[in-house]
């Protein structure tokens, strides 16, 4: 376990209902009413709403069934862009040893600060205070020794809260917590884990590492054998790279026809590589998830023989990633569709070749006009014909790649 000093400096500090946040913010009118931030799809609500159910990536229909005394508002992407901006100058503020997670959440580590700032604590309290004041949004903070149960003790803390773990009481506080409080743990494996009568932490902290191997596999079971005794030896980082970009768009539940899931696929793609060539990034493995109406969800790749930032052979691999799952998207239906570029070359490195004597400089050129236009002009003055007039979904606030 990686510690400190022995005391609990590193904090997990996450922004509460971010977007639902902003707009409560922003508009004095929706504050205290339930807020649901999305027409067709959730991308988020206030805790109001969430206190009678409604859930992200739910249906807005269901939504709207659960708490008809909701308020349901466009999203507004560049204003949570902004307040994420001005969040993390704050952290900054805090300490410079800042590792972000998402737009709304990150850890930071503290340890060398109590002559200047005072104790983890003070510290937290003082960092909440300053979001407050500067940003005008509720954060909650977790403290502990290890950014494993800092983040739980944040998750505990919710919404609006500052909680410390001291470190001898790490495990009372972790053990009485159902399994799911442990990274890792979803549905599937804590059914399994259930099925054998294991429901809280301290249950599967009895558990040896190979009886937790023959329940939940071999990495999960050494994942849950260490979180459980709050073994985390993972430092707060200041240079996490990016091992992927990608994006996702919720669909709800209704029934694609090809033709449209196709153009769902070409405006994912096609975001994803304006990303990657903004960041001078390339990837060899595009991953395709899928989640299905019974919430199951399943995961395809595919490697190319070199990496590229080309929208061309990207589509092109995505498309036969879909075209492979067609059976199983139409006897099971499909509530989201995401895609990923990985086996990321940090250099930009094109070393692709293509048919017909082209290769991926060659396509690189001809993104990278189409780019110069929308840099000037805006994403939507250039775009393929099939996605006119086509809802493309939310382009969400992300972490520079």
């Amino acid at each position: 376990m990686f510690v400190s000093e022995g005391r609990a400096s590193i904090l997990h500090a996450d922004l509460d209902s971010f977007y639902a946040s902003v707009e409560q913010r922003d508009d004095p009118t929706l504050r205290g009413r339930p807020v649901i931030v999305g027409g067709g799809v959730v991308p988020a609500a206030s805790y109001e709403a969430k206190a009678d159910g409604v859930r992200t990536a739910m249906s807005a229909g269901q939504a709207r069934r659960l708490c008809p005394a909701a308020v349901v508002v466009p999203p507004r992407m560049t204003a949570y862009g902004l307040a994420s901006d001005a969040v993390f100058d704050v952290f900054r503020d805090i300490t410079p040893l800042v590792e972000p997670i998402s737009v709304d959440e990150a850890f930071l580590d503290v340890t060398g600060l109590r002559r200047l700032s005072g104790e983890p604590l003070q510290i937290g309290a003082a960092l909440r205070e300053q979001v407050r004041e500067r940003v005008g949004l509720p954060i909650t903070v977790g403290i502990a020794r290890t950014k494993f149960l800092a983040k739980v003790a944040s998750q505990v803390a919710k919404p609006d809260g500052l909680l410390l773990v001291p470190p001898d009481r790490e495990l009372a506080f972790l053990h009485p917590l159902p399994v799911r409080r442990l990274w890792g743990v979803g549905p599937k494996t804590a059914d399994k884990l259930q099925a054998h009568g294991i429901q809280t932490v301290a249950q599967v902290a009895e558990l040896s590492e190979s009886t937790l191997a023959s329940l939940v596999g071999r990495a999960m079971g050494a994942q849950l054998f260490a979180l459980s005794r709050n073994i985390d030896r993972r430092r707060v980082s200041t240079t996490r790279h990016r091992r992927s970009v990608g994006a996702q768009r919720a669909l709800g539940r209704r029934r694609y026809p090809p033709t449209e899931l196709d153009a769902v696929v070409i405006g994912l793609i096609d975001r994803i590589t304006r990303r990657m060539r903004a960041a001078n990034r390339t990837g060899r493995t595009v991953v395709l998830r899928l989640r299905f109406d019974d919430f199951t969800r399943v995961t395809r790749s595919h490697t190319l023989p070199g990496a590229t930032a080309s929208t061309a052979p990207l589509l092109a691999a995505a498309r036969g990633l879909v075209a492979a799952a067609a059976p199983m998207i139409a006897e099971r239906g499909l509530t989201l569709i995401g895609f990923a570029v990985s086996n990321i070359d940090r250099g930009g490195a094109q070393q692709l070749e293509l048919p017909l004597g082209r290769t991926g400089r060659d396509l690189l050129d001809i993104d990278a006009a189409v780019d110069r236009v929308r840099a000037r002009y805006g994403n939507s003055a250039l775009t393929r014909g099939v996605l006119i007039g086509r809802d493309t979904g939310l382009e969400v606030p992300h972490l520079p790649d």
